[in-house]
């Protein structure tokens, strides 16, 4: 596990780093050198303790505030310990008993107090999610006065919609959240904005493009001369408001490549229904079974959607191709976009994403593709990946989750984060 910079936000709008910070760790654990600071890698199963001290005044009410980290929770450990907030790390062990089950045991009283659980997602997303759940309802039954989770890559957002006779897990996850105690849920970026009218709590959906349109500025050489690329239609309009921003051109990937797989059937193609009757009577053994249409039941012949083949529209000859999107997870559509990119003209090809789950391959892919840089933020964590492949490179965005924590805590506005934000964004 991996610990960020400490970064907090000051109202005078500038940047102040603090190293103000305490940790405590079991015996058993040894250290290792990281390429976000300092990281430890743990050999026992019990979860480390971490107390921070900080210096800063959060005392406008009468209750307090602590902020307790399950044991999963590596990248964003340390994010809370800053002159901004002036909390310690709450007292809470998190561990797996020898059958596999989870459980929380909270070390200090949150009676009356704001408490924030800070839950990043990594590999094992199923263990970090019941470790969630599991301290949210130890938090609610320890009567907690505000229980808030900071989730900054919230899980399951891509099962969002119906597909087959599938199900939404993501309104289920939402669902079993509000369950266990958590009144209100910090993320950033949702895979889909409409999301948030799963929970029955409030939900602040922080935007990462600001940071990302700084390192677009700062960072690539010439992006004047670049061009702001959706690798899909469904893109188009976060591409479009990066464009707006940037005062930059638009294109977009339409179509769909060879072999590629064709979206998901739900049953619209299905035939109409039909009723099922046996055509006997009594007790006599039926033979034969007919399926008779309903009377009067007769619906238009439905024509198949075909994509056309995959083309670019907009003009990329001689520029800078930035793809933007919300997660990079499986790169293969990536790599393709990369490749199009290249054949059409575009002599560097840049990805930026807020969420760089990259599992399986990914790190290998990029390294082998076309692509010059894929640029993520630090909401999961991708230290490994980012060994394996040298083009991957880290944003921080620790800094507007803590203000976040603040405004919160203090029942301030969230309205200054959110901006010159766009709609679309």
């Amino acid at each position: 596990m991996c610990f960020t910079s400490l970064v907090s936000y000051c109202s005078s709008e500038t940047w102040i780093a603090d190293s103000c910070l305490k940790v405590l760790l079991p015996c058993t654990a040894d250290y290792n050198d990281c390429s976000l600071g300092i990281g430890l890698s743990k050999r026992a199963t019990m979860s480390h303790q971490l107390i921070g001290s900080c210096h800063c005044d959060m005392t406008r009410h009468t209750h307090t505030c602590k902020c307790f980290v399950p044991d999963h929770a590596c990248t964003f450990v340390v994010l809370f310990f800053f002159r901004r907030l002036g909390v310690d790390l709450g007292k809470s062990v998190v561990y797996q008993e020898s059958n596999g089950e989870t459980r929380v045991d909270v070390k200090e009283s949150v009676r009356g107090q704001d408490i924030f659980i800070i839950q990043t997602i990594p590999r094992d997303v199923n263990t970090a999610i019941m470790e969630l759940l599991v301290m949210a309802y130890a938090l609610k039954t320890s009567c907690a006065k505000n229980i808030i989770g900071v989730i900054p890559y919230f899980p399951y957002s891509k099962q969002c919609k119906m597909r087959k006779r599938g199900s939404i897990v993501c309104k289920l996850l939402a669902s079993m959240l509000a369950k266990a105690g958590l009144t209100h849920i910090i993320t950033m970026d949702l895979h889909q904005k409409e999301i948030q009218g799963f929970f029955s709590c409030p939900v602040d959906n922080l935007r990462a493009s600001p940071f990302l349109i700084q390192y677009i500025q700062e960072e690539i050489p010439d992006y004047r001369n670049a061009v702001i690329v959706a690798k899909s239609p469904s893109a188009a309009k976060r591409a479009q408001s990066y464009a707006e921003r940037l005062r930059l051109g638009l294109a977009v990937i339409h179509g769909e490549a060879p072999g590629s797989e064709a979206d998901m059937a739900d049953g619209r193609h299905s035939p109409p229904a039909t009723r099922t009757t046996t055509g006997h009577t009594g007790l006599e053994i039926p033979q034969t079974r007919r399926r008779a249409t309903f009377p009067g039941l007769e619906l238009p012949i439905m024509m198949a959607k075909e994509k056309p083949p995959i083309t670019v529209v907009g003009d990329v000859g001689g520029r800078i191709a930035i793809i933007v999107d919300d997660i990079v997870d499986n790169v293969e559509d990536f790599v393709a976009a990369a490749e199009l990119l290249k054949e059409r003209g575009a002599y560097k090809i840049y990805i930026m994403a807020t969420h760089g789950l990259l599992s399986a391959e990914a790190p290998t892919r990029i390294e082998e593709s076309a692509i010059d840089e894929v640029v993520v933020t630090n909401t999961v964590p991708h230290e490994l990946q980012k060994l394996q492949c040298p083009k991957i490179k880290t944003v921080d965005v620790s800094m507007i989750l803590a203000e976040a924590i603040r405004r919160i805590h203090n029942g301030e506005s969230m309205a200054y984060l959110f901006r010159n934000i766009a709609v679309d964004d």
